[in-house]
């Protein structure tokens, strides 16, 4: 909402300034459009965000990065990622992500550590979370998300691992999701 309201408030100065100082009237063919297309995105997001209510906060949730990379199409993406992300966002959800140690050779070709996949994904580095080679990434997952009290976005079942992770049977601690139709759904309940 600060973006729109920026831009507005640049507009209607550089719409002043043309109007005040003769010299720079031919600015006035400018700052005109730029001041109606900014003052329209900023009503519409105004009216957006007001049709949709206050958005609480959701909490936090983990994903499971190497599991919910192949939700379209069962090809590791990264836009399948960060498009989770945002949905989740939007949804007033605070997201980290765990990822196996052979995610960036699934995703670029190559190993990725917490800094570069959190850069692609657009979150704090601190979010991320690329566990070493050899090491399963279920249970570091699961302890990740106790210890925040987190939900966990997957469609792994993590049968593994549900002895010395009950919650995971409770309902509503795994959000499972995938695409129909070309379209994400999360089962956030």
């Amino acid at each position: 909402m600060i973006l729109p309201f920026i831009l507005f408030a640049l507009s209607v100065s550089m719409l002043a300034v043309s109007y005040l100082f003769a010299d720079l009237a031919d600015l006035f063919l400018l700052a005109v459009p730029a001041t109606l297309a900014s003052l329209w995105l900023l009503l519409s997001t105004g009216l957006r965000r007001w049709r949709e209510g206050p958005r609480a906060p959701a909490g936090p949730v983990v994903i499971d990065g190497s599991n919910v990379m192949h939700w379209r199409d069962e090809t590791p993406q990264m836009d399948t990622l960060r498009e989770v992300i945002r949905h989740l966002s939007d949804r007033g959800f605070k997201a980290g992500v765990v990822f196996d140690a052979n995610a960036g050779y699934k995703l670029a070709g190559k190993y990725l550590d917490e800094r570069a996949l959190a850069r692609r994904l657009s979150l704090p580095r601190d979010n991320v979370i690329v566990v070493d080679k050899g090491t399963p990434a279920d249970p570091i997952l699961l302890e990740v998300a106790r210890d925040l009290g987190a939900r966990v976005v997957s469609n792994d079942q993590f049968r593994d691992w549900a002895f010395d992770h009950p919650e995971i049977r409770e309902p509503g601690h795994l959000i499972r999701g995938g695409y129909r139709n070309g379209k994400l759904w999360l089962d956030i309940g």
